[in-house]
């Protein structure tokens, strides 16, 4: 007995020894290799698909280049429903090169790891990544078509005017809270990566939709519906029109809701309903009475379509006999209403000018440039600009063909002679004490016209703007007569205006031109040209003092003599 022991305790001592000698190799081995791998990456590290290992800072330069290049690529996320490459930034993806390094420069605190790696083993470092779920879940939103199978919701439709459901069936989405972390783990490793899915129910069963059927779409259609406008005018809706517009989807609380196309209904009722409707009229002036009165606005009333059809929707699929509905209408409000009309302070004369001397032909363009011009009314701090009031002036709008300056000599065009209107507005808004915004004189001087103060217009080229610079309305009266035209401005008087014409100086003479005979040629006796200034003058109605002085020159050519011959 005593040598069985003493054989045991022999061998005991021997497999201690062993177990410590095995312990000390491996100590001193991971000890040799601690000072040998002292500030460079684990041995075995591998982060990304790429081999770090066992390298120093400026040996990991290269595999964070590569891991940043990565970085900035697009992802390709896959789903069994399809694939879309998105942005990482759109992801909200957000790699950190440095502390990507400062983790791989750390040494694994598990020896057996440590010692493994001194064998081939690899040892997995994930770079670090942050994401920002919000842009995650903005970005997969986007994508939803083509990475998402969308759940099919319940509803009804109609075949003619018979019901028809439509059997919901079940979609797969991404799982938002697992592929944040499918992201972060293997969005660096250069490959598509493929997003966790869970399926999702629609949001109406079988059983509703079956008793919507049943119920108030089967009690749509079972008869017209009655329309009252406005007008207390009845327009009957027959009930191949309603199923033709109507048809029932999710009311997001797992039940069914009528919903009315409103192109389709409009197209089946606005031929009916649209004359119920009526516009809104601004307040106007009269001066009637020799004097600017208001003429009271009218609010006008217009058809709110979606609640006018949900009215409809409601009363066809209601239980009941009672199947008629009251249009529904919004008021319109006028752009100007009477009371903002009477604030204005249009109610006297504030300067008037005439001009005269005019053609036959010049007289007609005169005369309906001026009709479309009275009557206008400026608000305060606004521009009225006389091209953009009267549109055209074509054949079309009735203008016809008369005298025009066309490259320093006279010539004819549709709608000659409005300068001579232009001339006279320029005059009433230069002596209200208007502010000039844009105006441009003849070419050459024509005698009826004032020196220095007068216009000309040519449609899409040449305008005559003038700005409101006071603090109330200015209403613009024409008067036409063959041989005169008179532009009065209505408003509150704010200014005196004094006018200068300089002397003329710089005279020019006038060249002689031979043209054919024919319509292209009118014959000229031709006149000097000069160059002469305008100063205009204006005062504080109330007070006297002067507020403003401008002096505008102008040089006009000299009207050729031209003779045809």
């Amino acid at each position: 007995m005593d040598g069985v022991v003493t054989t045991s305790a022999g061998r005991a001592r021997h497999a201690i020894r062993a177990v410590l000698a095995v312990v000390a190799i491996v100590t001193l081995t991971l000890s040799i290799d601690f000072v040998a791998t002292r500030d460079h990456s684990a041995r075995g590290a591998v982060i990304g698909g790429i081999s770090a290992g066992n390298r120093d800072t400026a040996g990991l330069e290269p595999v964070l280049d590569e891991l940043t290049t990565r970085s900035t690529q697009p992802v390709v996320l896959r789903t069994p429903e399809g694939s879309a490459e998105v942005a990482p930034a759109e992801l909200g993806l957000e790699f950190d090169a440095e502390t990507t390094r400062a983790r791989l420069l750390e040494q694994p605190r598990n020896p057996l790891a440590r010692f493994l790696a001194l064998f081939g083993r690899d040892l997995d470092v994930e770079p670090v990544v942050r994401l920002d779920p919000a842009a995650m879940n903005k970005a997969l939103d986007a994508h939803r078509r083509s990475l998402e199978k969308a759940a099919v919701e319940g509803g009804v439709h109609f075949e003619g005017t018979t019901p028809v459901g439509d059997e919901p069936a079940p979609g797969e989405r991404i799982a938002r809270q697992a592929a944040a972390t499918v992201l972060v783990d293997r969005w660096l490793d250069g490959a598509p990566i493929d997003m966790p899915m869970e399926p999702f129910s629609p949001t109406v069963g079988p059983q509703v939709v079956a008793a919507t059927v049943a119920g108030p779409a089967e009690r749509a259609t079972s008869g017209p519906v009655k329309l009252i406008d406005r007008r207390k005018r009845t327009v009957e809706v027959p009930a191949g029109d309603i199923a033709s517009m109507l048809t029932f989807g999710p009311d997001g609380r797992g039940g069914l809701t009528p919903l009315v196309d409103e192109k389709k209904a409009r197209e089946a009722l606005a031929p009916d309903l649209d004359p119920s409707q009526s516009p809104a009229v601004s307040a106007t002036f009269s001066l009637a009475s020799g004097r600017p009165t208001v003429v009271p606005a009218v609010t006008g009333s217009k058809i709110n379509w979606d609640k006018t059809l949900r009215e409809l929707a409601t009363t066809a699929t209601a239980g009941g006999g009672n199947r008629t509905a009251e249009v529904v209408y919004d008021d319109v409000d006028p752009r100007l209403t009477t009371d903002a009309a009477r604030k204005l302070g249009v109610r006297e004369l504030i300067s008037e000018y005439t001009t005269d001397g005019f053609s036959s032909a010049s007289g007609e363009n005169i005369r309906l440039v001026a009709a479309e011009v009275d009557g206008a009314l400026v608000l305060p701090g606004k521009v009225f600009s006389l091209n953009g009031h009267t549109g055209p002036r074509g054949t079309a709008q009735g203008y016809v063909d008369s005298t025009i300056i066309n490259n320093g000599r006279a010539a004819t065009a549709v709608g000659g002679g409005i300068s001579q209107f232009a001339t006279t507005l320029y005059n009433a808004a230069y002596f209200a004490g208007l502010e000039d915004v844009d105006h441009t004189e003849h070419a050459y001087y024509i005698s009826r016209y004032p020196e220095a103060r007068e216009a000309t217009v040519f449609e899409g080229a040449i305008d005559l703007k003038f700005r409101n610079n006071t603090r109330h309305g200015v209403l613009i009266e024409t008067s036409w007569s063959p041989s005169a035209v008179t532009v009065r401005l209505w408003g509150t008087k704010a200014f005196e205006v004094e006018s200068i014409t300089g002397e003329r100086y710089d005279t020019t003479e006038p060249e002689r031109i031979r043209l054919p005979k024919g319509d292209d040629c009118i014959a000229s006796s031709g006149s000097k040209g000069f160059t002469t200034s305008n100063t205009r003058i204006i005062r504080d109605a109330k007070t006297g003092r002067e507020i403003n002085r401008y002096t505008r020159t102008v040089r006009y050519a000299p009207e050729p003599n031209v003779k045809c011959v």
